[in-house]
């Protein structure tokens, strides 16, 4: 995973879905997240930082977590550029390592958890980063054909957000919800347009 996105890193930001499709599950997080003074945050796969950036003024202080080096580097720069200074971008690969430095608030995620090899490890170490009452937000595809992705791919077709619901409460999440929140078109060779919807799940760790 890393070498694809360390290769697209530096033009990231300039492919306007990545941009529309954070804008849309930004606002619907601003919407379905209660906001309190001094909340500290963690994006898991924050690439580029699109998202947390839509969402840092939220927030007292987010650490933006990546595993592909050049997507950090991306992201230290845009930080210095804006003078942002709450925002600390981590390279840390959490699929291989537990992450012990602090907890959380609030974590969110979008278009990370099809890369993610062991949902169930995942979710787990999630809620030993999230403190007591805090929400955990993802935002991914749901279940598509293989076609989404056109390097080679061994990730998981998207998902079927019941089952990924279900992943939540064995896990002891509660106050599962999901909606739709974005749909990314692409054109085909016969001039059609393909469809790729994608969800966003909101969940809480009980206190």
């Amino acid at each position: 995973m890393p070498n694809h996105f360390d290769k697209a890193a530096q033009d990231w930001d300039k492919n306007q879905i990545h941009v529309k499709r954070t804008e849309a599950i930004a606002k619907i997080i601003s919407d379905k997240i209660e906001f309190k003074n001094k909340m500290i945050a963690l994006e898991f796969g924050a690439g580029t930082g699109l998202l947390s950036f839509a969402l840092k003024d939220h927030f007292a202080e987010i650490t933006l977590m990546d595993s592909s080096a050049e997507m950090i580097k991306t992201t230290v720069e845009k930080i210095k550029d804006s003078g942002v200074t709450h925002m600390f971008p981590l390279l840390f690969d959490l699929e291989k390592e537990d992450y012990n430095s602090k907890t959380f608030d609030v974590i969110f995620t979008q278009m990370v958890m099809h890369h993610v090899e062991d949902i169930e490890n995942m979710i787990a170490k999630f809620s030993m980063l999230l403190k007591n009452s805090g929400k955990l937000v993802i935002a991914d595809l749901y279940k598509e054909d293989g076609s989404f992705h056109e390097m080679e791919f061994h990730g998981h077709l998207g998902f079927d957000p019941e089952q990924l619901a279900e992943i939540l409460k064995k896990k002891e999440f509660i106050n599962i919800n999901y909606q739709k929140c974005f749909e990314i078109e692409r054109p085909l060779e016969d001039g059609k347009i393909k469809k790729y919807p994608v969800f966003l799940m909101t969940a809480e760790k009980p206190i």
